[in-house]
């Protein structure tokens, strides 16, 4: 008995879920002049901030900063297109909480060094 309470335990510390909160044709965290003529899309990029729990999460996650993190994947990214915001609940007792933002990255070739950019 010792054991299957000790095996249901690990498996409910270990658990957790992802729960999509909202879905986003265009966002960016930056100021930007979006009518261009010199935009492309880039690859798929994935941003995260996320917090450790210890029976409490230690600290706040920003969705802000999960989608800086993902534009800031390609140092020619202004914005993501088709964007997915998830939120991370990883954690029973121990793990992590926080936001993931996925998006495909639009480029500007019209920025400084962005000419080849992909």
């Amino acid at each position: 008995m010792k054991k299957l309470l000790l095996i249901a335990l690990g498996a409910i510390m270990l658990s957790g879920c992802t729960t999509r909160v909202t879905d986003m044709t265009l966002a960016s965290t930056h100021n930007y002049n979006l009518n261009g003529t010199k935009f492309v899309q880039g690859p798929r990029v994935t941003g995260e901030d996320t917090v450790s729990v210890i029976l409490f999460p230690i600290g706040l996650p920003n969705v802000k900063t999960a989608m800086d993190r993902a534009i800031a994947k390609n140092r020619c990214a202004v914005a993501l297109s088709d964007v997915v915001i998830s939120q991370l609940n990883h954690a029973f007792i121990f793990g992590r909480f926080g936001y993931q933002v996925e998006g495909t990255a639009i480029i500007d070739k019209g920025q400084p060094g962005c000419e080849s950019a992909r």
